[in-house]
C-alpha cells in the first residue's frame, strides 16, 4: 500500500498524525489515494513559519513576486487536462468542468501575478500647511485560507493568488473530501521561488485543525467558503481575536422566466444553472419562478429536458451530470426528496439514486412542481441536483418572490423586455444579477459575493479583492517651510 500522501508545512512535505482514504465517488473501488491529517502541533509550526516567511516575502520586488505568481498560473494552465483529470475522478464532475476549473485557476494566478505591479497608492495635501499624504497598502500578514470540496482548485486559487499577490502568507485547510487536488496544488506552489513557510497545506477535519486555525491569534485574516453554520461558528471564533474575516456561505438562488421568454433559451439556462455540476455549486438554480402563461410549456419542456441528461461516470465520454460528491450527500439529497414530496410538492421526474455499471453515488436530476415559496425546499440549501418550479402570475411576483429568501447570492430573469431586465437588474437584492444568463458562472475579473446569509466581509475577486488582503496605512510628511 502506497504511503499517504504528506501535509506541506514550514516548507517541507511532512506525514500526519493520522490519514484518510479518498475514493472515487463514480467508482468506489477506485482508491484516490491515502491523505496524512496534521496534527495541532503542525498547525502552530505552520503558523509560526507564516510569520516570519510574511515578512521576507513582503520585501520581494514586485517583479519577484509577480514572476512566482505567472509560474504557478502557467503551469496550471498547462496541465489542465492531467490535473482536470484527477479533479473530476475525485469530486465526481463531469470531465469538461474539471479540466475548465483547473484552467480557470491558472487564470486567476495570472491575473494576480499582473496585480502585483498595478499596487498604486493616493496622496493628498493635509488641511495643514507643508504638509502631504501618502496612503497605502499593506499585507494584512497571515491568511487562513479554508475552501470547499465543490471547486477544489478554483475556490482555493481565488483566495491564495491574491493572498500570495499582496504580500501575505497563506494556511490552507482544504476540504477533506477532495485532497489530492489540494496536494497537486500545492506542489506546484511549493517549487517555486517562495520563502519557507509562506505558503502552508495543513489537511484535517474542520473540527480539529480547522477549528484550531479560526482561534488562532497567529492568523490575521480568513477566507471562507462554506455552509452557513460553519460560518457562524467562524465568526464567533475570529472575533475573540478581532480577526478579519470573509466568507461566502449558502444560497437559493432564484431564476425568474417571464411570459415572454424564449421558452427553448430558457430550458437550457434552467438546466444548467440546476444541474451543471451535479446541482452542487452555490450558484445553481434550484428556486425556478415562472410565469403562469409559459409555465405548462416550459416545465414540459424541462421535464423532458431533465429525463434526457445523462447521468454517468464523471470520466467517461457524453457525461452530462456526474455523482454527488459523497455517501452522506446523496443521503442530504434524497432526504430532500422525501421532505419535498411530504410538503405537497410533486416530484416531476428524477431525485432517484442510480445503479450503474460502477458503484458510486449516482443521482438522476429531480424537478418538483406545484411547488411554494414558504416550503423547505425552497428556503433551505438543498446542494443537490434539484430544483423546484414556482408559478406566479405577474412580474411583480416573480421578483417579491425572488426576493423573498434569508440569502442573496444570485438571481436572473430570463425576459426579451429590456425595461423588464433594468428594472430587475436593480430591485433583486442580491449580489450577483444575471440577465437570460444561467445563475452559475461567473468572471475572475469582477467583485463576487452576495447579501443577506450568502455573504460576510469584503467581496472576493477582481480588484476589490484587495479590501480583505491588505490593510490602509496613511502617512503624514511635513516638508518644512520653504527656505
Amino acid at each position: 500500500m502506497s504511503e499517504a500522501k504528506p501535509n506541506f508545512i514550514a516548507g517541507d512535505w511532512v506525514a500526519g498524525a493520522s490519514e484518510i482514504e479518498n475514493r472515487n465517488p463514480s467508482d468506489l473501488s477506485d482508491l484516490v489515494g491515502r491523505f496524512a491529517q496534521a496534527s495541532a502541533d503542525q498547525l502552530d509550526d505552520a503558523l509560526e513559519a507564516a510569520k516570519s516567511a510574511q515578512r521576507e516575502w513582503a520585501g520581494y520586488g514586485m517583479e519577484r513576486r509577480q514572476a512566482v505568481l505567472m509560474a504557478i498560473g502557467n503551469e496550471l494552465m498547462a496541465r489542465a487536462e492531467e490535473l482536470g483529470t484527477l479533479l473530476s475522478r475525485e469530486e465526481g464532475k463531469p470531465l469538461a468542468e474539471g479540466k475548465g476549473e483547473v484552467f480557470r485557476a491558472g487564470q486567476f494566478f495570472t491575473y494576480y501575478a499582473h496585480e502585483c505591479l498595478r499596487q498604486l497608492g493616493e496622496n493628498a495635501d493635509s488641511v495643514r500647511p507643508n504638509i502631504e499624504v501618502d496612503v497605502r497598502r499593506e499585507p494584512v500578514g497571515t491568511v487562513a485560507v479554508i475552501s470547499p470540496w465543490n471547486f477544489p482548485t478554483a475556490t482555493a486559487s481565488w483566495k491564495i493568488a491574491p493572498a500570495l499577490a499582496f504580500g501575505n502568507a497563506v494556511i490552507w485547510k482544504p476540504a477533506n473530501l477532495t485532497p489530492a487536488s489540494a496536494v497537486a496544488l500545492t506542489e506546484i506552489i511549493a517549487k517555486q521561488d517562495i520563502p519557507k513557510g509562506l505558503f502552508n497545506l495543513v489537511m484535517g477535519a474542520g473540527r480539529d485543525v480547522g477549528q484550531r486555525l479560526v482561534e488562532s491569534p497567529k492568523v490575521d485574516a480568513i477566507s471562507f467558503t462554506g455552509s452557513v453554520p460553519v460560518g457562524r461558528g467562524i465568526a464567533a471564533a475570529a472575533v475573540q481575536n478581532f480577526t478579519k474575516i470573509q466568507m461566502e456561505m449558502g444560497s437559493k438562488n432564484a431564476l425568474a422566466v417571464m411570459d415572454d421568454a424564449d421558452l427553448d433559451l430558457a430550458v437550457s439556462i434552467a438546466l444548467g444553472g440546476a444541474f451543471g455540476g451535479t446541482g452542487q455549486k452555490c450558484t445553481a438554480s434550484s428556486r425556478l419562478i415562472v410565469q403562469d402563461k409559459v409555465h405548462d410549456a416550459f416545465v414540459d419542456k424541462l421535464v423532458t429536458g431533465a429525463k434526457a441528461m445523462k447521468v454517468g461516470h464523471a470520466l467517461a465520454e457524453g457525461t452530462q451530470m456526474g455523482p454527488v460528491v459523497s455517501e452522506q450527500q446523496l443521503t442530504e439529497n434524497l432526504a430532500y426528496v422525501e421532505l419535498g414530496q411530504s410538503e405537497g410538492a410533486e416530484l416531476a421526474c428524477g431525485g432517484a439514486r442510480l445503479n450503474m455499471e460502477t458503484e458510486g453515488y449516482y443521482m438522476s436530476p429531480g424537478v418538483f412542481l406545484n411547488s411554494t415559496n414558504v416550503m423547505r425546499i425552497n428556503r433551505e440549501e438543498m446542494f443537490a441536483p434539484l430544483t423546484a418550479v414556482i408559478r406566479v402570475g405577474s412580474y411583480e411576483e416573480a421578483l417579491a418572490t425572488v426576493n423573498d429568501t434569508e440569502f442573496g447570492l444570485v438571481s436572473g430573469i430570463v425576459t426579451r423586455d429590456l425595461a423588464r431586465a433594468t428594472h430587475f437588474r436593480r430591485n433583486a437584492q442580491t449580489g450577483v444579477v444575471t440577465i437570460n444568463l444561467p445563475t452559475a458562472g461567473t468572471d475572475y475579473h469582477v467583485p463576487f459575493g452576495g447579501r443577506g446569509q450568502s455573504s460576510y466581509g469584503p467581496r472576493e475577486q477582481g480588484t476589490y479583492a484587495r479590501e480583505f488582503y491588505t490593510t490602509v496605512k496613511t502617512a503624514y510628511i511635513s516638508a518644512g517651510a520653504p527656505q
